[in-house]
Protein backbone atom coordinates (compact mmCIF):
# COMPACT_ATOMS: atom_id res chain seq x y z
CA UNK A 1 0.00 0.00 0.00
CA UNK A 2 1.46 3.58 -1.10
CA UNK A 3 1.84 6.45 0.72
CA UNK A 4 -1.45 8.21 -1.38
CA UNK A 5 -3.36 5.35 -0.27
CA UNK A 6 -3.21 6.44 3.86
CA UNK A 7 -3.40 10.00 3.30
CA UNK A 8 -7.09 10.46 4.00
CA UNK A 9 -6.38 8.90 7.58
CA UNK A 10 -3.17 10.88 8.42
CA UNK A 11 -5.63 13.05 11.03
CA UNK A 12 -6.63 9.66 13.19
CA UNK A 13 -2.92 8.25 13.96
CA UNK A 14 0.52 9.11 14.88
CA UNK A 15 3.19 8.88 12.16
CA UNK A 16 4.76 6.00 13.51
CA UNK A 17 1.22 3.93 13.21
CA UNK A 18 0.75 5.42 10.01
CA UNK A 19 3.94 3.60 8.99
CA UNK A 20 3.21 0.32 10.40
CA UNK A 21 -0.33 0.22 8.74
CA UNK A 22 1.04 1.47 5.41
CA UNK A 23 3.50 -1.70 5.77
CA UNK A 24 0.77 -4.63 6.78
CA UNK A 25 -2.34 -3.42 5.34
CA UNK A 26 -4.00 -3.81 1.81
CA UNK A 27 -6.46 -1.71 0.40
CA UNK A 28 -9.96 -3.09 -0.89
CA UNK A 29 -12.50 -2.05 -3.46
CA UNK A 30 -15.82 -3.71 -2.49
CA UNK A 31 -18.41 -2.51 -5.37
CA UNK A 32 -21.98 -1.29 -3.80
CA UNK A 33 -24.23 -4.38 -2.82
CA UNK A 34 -21.81 -6.60 -2.22
CA UNK A 35 -21.65 -8.44 1.16
CA UNK A 36 -18.39 -7.37 3.13
CA UNK A 37 -18.88 -9.84 5.84
CA UNK A 38 -21.26 -12.47 6.65
CA UNK A 39 -22.40 -14.10 9.68
CA UNK A 40 -20.68 -16.75 11.01
CA UNK A 41 -17.13 -15.64 8.73
CA UNK A 42 -14.15 -15.76 11.01
CA UNK A 43 -12.45 -12.07 10.82
CA UNK A 44 -9.26 -11.84 9.87
CA UNK A 45 -9.00 -8.03 9.23
CA UNK A 46 -9.94 -4.93 10.59
CA UNK A 47 -11.95 -2.79 7.71
CA UNK A 48 -11.04 1.24 8.06
CA UNK A 49 -13.49 3.07 5.51
CA UNK A 50 -11.64 5.48 3.04
CA UNK A 51 -14.67 5.90 0.83
CA UNK A 52 -18.59 5.00 0.51
CA UNK A 53 -20.47 3.25 3.25
CA UNK A 54 -21.69 0.07 5.10
CA UNK A 55 -24.84 -0.98 5.87
CA UNK A 56 -24.66 -3.43 9.43
CA UNK A 57 -27.62 -5.52 10.06
CA UNK A 58 -28.31 -8.87 12.54
CA UNK A 59 -30.38 -11.39 10.99
CA UNK A 60 -32.42 -13.42 13.57
CA UNK A 61 -33.61 -17.19 13.45
CA UNK A 62 -36.53 -16.52 11.03
CA UNK A 63 -33.56 -14.93 8.36
CA UNK A 64 -35.72 -11.29 9.05
CA UNK A 65 -32.54 -8.67 9.20
CA UNK A 66 -32.45 -5.61 11.23
CA UNK A 67 -30.55 -2.19 10.83
CA UNK A 68 -28.11 -2.16 13.50
CA UNK A 69 -26.29 0.97 12.11
CA UNK A 70 -23.85 2.49 8.97
CA UNK A 71 -20.35 3.11 8.98
CA UNK A 72 -19.20 6.03 7.23
CA UNK A 73 -15.60 7.25 6.39
CA UNK A 74 -12.77 6.76 8.74
CA UNK A 75 -14.49 4.58 11.52
CA UNK A 76 -15.10 0.57 11.45
CA UNK A 77 -17.28 -1.75 12.65
CA UNK A 78 -17.62 -2.03 16.73
CA UNK A 79 -18.86 -5.68 15.69
CA UNK A 80 -15.95 -6.60 14.00
CA UNK A 81 -13.72 -5.21 16.72
CA UNK A 82 -15.44 -7.08 19.09
CA UNK A 83 -15.12 -10.76 17.05
CA UNK A 84 -11.24 -9.81 16.73
CA UNK A 85 -10.94 -9.12 20.47
CA UNK A 86 -13.07 -12.32 21.51
CA UNK A 87 -11.90 -14.25 18.29
CA UNK A 88 -15.44 -15.27 17.71
CA UNK A 89 -17.74 -15.64 14.16
CA UNK A 90 -19.52 -12.40 13.01
CA UNK A 91 -22.65 -12.43 14.15
CA UNK A 92 -23.30 -9.49 11.66
CA UNK A 93 -23.12 -8.88 8.16
CA UNK A 94 -22.30 -6.26 6.78
CA UNK A 95 -23.18 -5.11 2.82
CA UNK A 96 -21.81 -2.01 0.97
CA UNK A 97 -24.09 0.81 0.48
CA UNK A 98 -21.93 2.40 -2.18
CA UNK A 99 -18.76 1.68 -3.70
CA UNK A 100 -16.40 1.53 -0.85
CA UNK A 101 -12.63 1.42 -0.96
CA UNK A 102 -11.30 0.19 2.57
CA UNK A 103 -7.98 -0.53 4.41
CA UNK A 104 -7.81 -3.95 5.60
CA UNK A 105 -5.76 -4.49 8.94
CA UNK A 106 -4.56 -7.41 9.99
CA UNK A 107 -6.24 -8.77 12.97
CA UNK A 108 -2.81 -9.81 14.48
CA UNK A 109 -1.80 -6.02 14.80
CA UNK A 110 -4.98 -5.19 16.90
CA UNK A 111 -3.69 -6.04 20.41
CA UNK A 112 -0.13 -4.78 20.09
CA UNK A 113 -1.30 -1.56 18.43
CA UNK A 114 -3.38 -1.23 21.60
CA UNK A 115 -0.93 -1.00 23.66
CA UNK A 116 1.87 1.07 21.42
CA UNK A 117 -0.20 3.45 20.13
CA UNK A 118 -2.88 5.69 22.18
CA UNK A 119 -4.18 6.84 19.09
CA UNK A 120 -5.21 3.49 18.03
CA UNK A 121 -6.75 3.01 21.40
CA UNK A 122 -8.44 6.01 21.64
CA UNK A 123 -9.75 5.02 17.76
CA UNK A 124 -10.75 1.93 18.80
CA UNK A 125 -12.99 2.97 22.06
CA UNK A 126 -14.43 5.74 20.11
CA UNK A 127 -16.07 3.96 17.56
CA UNK A 128 -17.21 0.94 20.31
CA UNK A 129 -19.04 4.05 21.97
CA UNK A 130 -20.03 5.48 18.78
CA UNK A 131 -21.21 2.23 17.60
CA UNK A 132 -23.33 1.25 20.80
CA UNK A 133 -24.99 4.50 20.60
CA UNK A 134 -26.18 4.16 17.28
CA UNK A 135 -27.39 0.60 18.18
CA UNK A 136 -29.43 2.05 21.17
CA UNK A 137 -30.58 4.56 18.99
CA UNK A 138 -31.81 1.74 16.65
CA UNK A 139 -33.27 -0.15 19.37
CA UNK A 140 -35.44 2.91 20.50
CA UNK A 141 -36.84 3.85 17.30
CA UNK A 142 -37.71 0.19 17.41
CA UNK A 143 -39.34 -0.13 20.65
CA UNK A 144 -40.65 3.82 21.14
CA UNK A 145 -41.02 5.72 17.61
CA UNK A 146 -43.96 4.61 15.26
CA UNK A 147 -42.92 3.40 11.67
CA UNK A 148 -43.61 6.68 10.19
CA UNK A 149 -41.38 7.74 12.37
CA UNK A 150 -38.75 5.23 11.75
CA UNK A 151 -38.75 5.58 8.32
CA UNK A 152 -37.80 9.05 7.69
CA UNK A 153 -35.50 8.72 10.41
CA UNK A 154 -34.30 5.80 8.35
CA UNK A 155 -33.89 8.23 4.92
CA UNK A 156 -31.93 10.76 7.09
CA UNK A 157 -29.76 8.40 8.06
CA UNK A 158 -29.20 7.09 4.54
CA UNK A 159 -28.94 10.31 2.89
CA UNK A 160 -26.27 11.75 5.47
CA UNK A 161 -24.24 8.53 5.29
CA UNK A 162 -24.13 7.97 1.24
CA UNK A 163 -24.06 12.28 1.42
CA UNK A 164 -26.87 12.05 -1.56
CA UNK A 165 -30.40 14.15 -1.48
CA UNK A 166 -31.74 11.28 -3.27
CA UNK A 167 -31.08 7.91 -2.66
CA UNK A 168 -31.45 4.44 -5.18
CA UNK A 169 -33.49 2.13 -3.23
CA UNK A 170 -36.88 0.41 -3.54
CA UNK A 171 -39.29 0.25 -1.41
CA UNK A 172 -38.78 -3.81 -1.00
CA UNK A 173 -34.95 -2.83 0.39
CA UNK A 174 -36.51 -0.35 2.85
CA UNK A 175 -39.15 -2.59 3.97
CA UNK A 176 -36.22 -5.26 4.48
CA UNK A 177 -33.83 -2.86 6.68
CA UNK A 178 -37.09 -1.64 8.53
CA UNK A 179 -38.75 -5.23 9.13
CA UNK A 180 -41.56 -4.20 7.56
CA UNK A 181 -43.96 -4.59 4.34
CA UNK A 182 -43.25 -3.52 1.05
CA UNK A 183 -46.80 -2.63 1.15
CA UNK A 184 -46.46 -0.39 4.12
CA UNK A 185 -43.58 1.48 3.02
CA UNK A 186 -44.91 2.74 0.05
CA UNK A 187 -48.00 3.61 1.65
CA UNK A 188 -45.94 5.73 4.03
CA UNK A 189 -43.64 6.92 1.44
CA UNK A 190 -46.77 7.88 -0.73
CA UNK A 191 -47.78 10.06 2.60
CA UNK A 192 -44.42 11.77 2.47
CA UNK A 193 -44.82 12.45 -1.11
CA UNK A 194 -48.21 13.84 -0.25
CA UNK A 195 -46.79 16.45 2.48
CA UNK A 196 -43.69 17.63 0.13
CA UNK A 197 -41.06 15.90 2.22
CA UNK A 198 -39.86 13.43 -0.50
CA UNK A 199 -40.05 13.22 -4.58
CA UNK A 200 -40.64 9.35 -5.44
CA UNK A 201 -39.04 8.26 -8.94
CA UNK A 202 -38.42 4.69 -10.44
CA UNK A 203 -36.56 3.41 -7.51
CA UNK A 204 -35.67 6.70 -6.23
CA UNK A 205 -36.50 9.05 -3.23
CA UNK A 206 -35.22 13.02 -3.10
CA UNK A 207 -35.61 14.56 -0.21
CA UNK A 208 -36.52 17.66 0.17
CA UNK A 209 -35.50 17.98 3.91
Amino acid sequence: MNEKNIQPIQFLFEKELLEEIQKVSTIKQVPKGEIMIDLGERIKFIPLLLEGAIKVVREDDSGEELLLYFVEFGSTCAMTLNCCLENTSSEIRAICESDTTLIMVPVAFMDDWLTKYRSWRNFIFENYQNRLSEMLKAIDALTFLKLDERLEKYIKDKSKVTKSKTLKITHLEIAMDLNSSRVVISRLLKKMENQGKVVLGRNTISINY
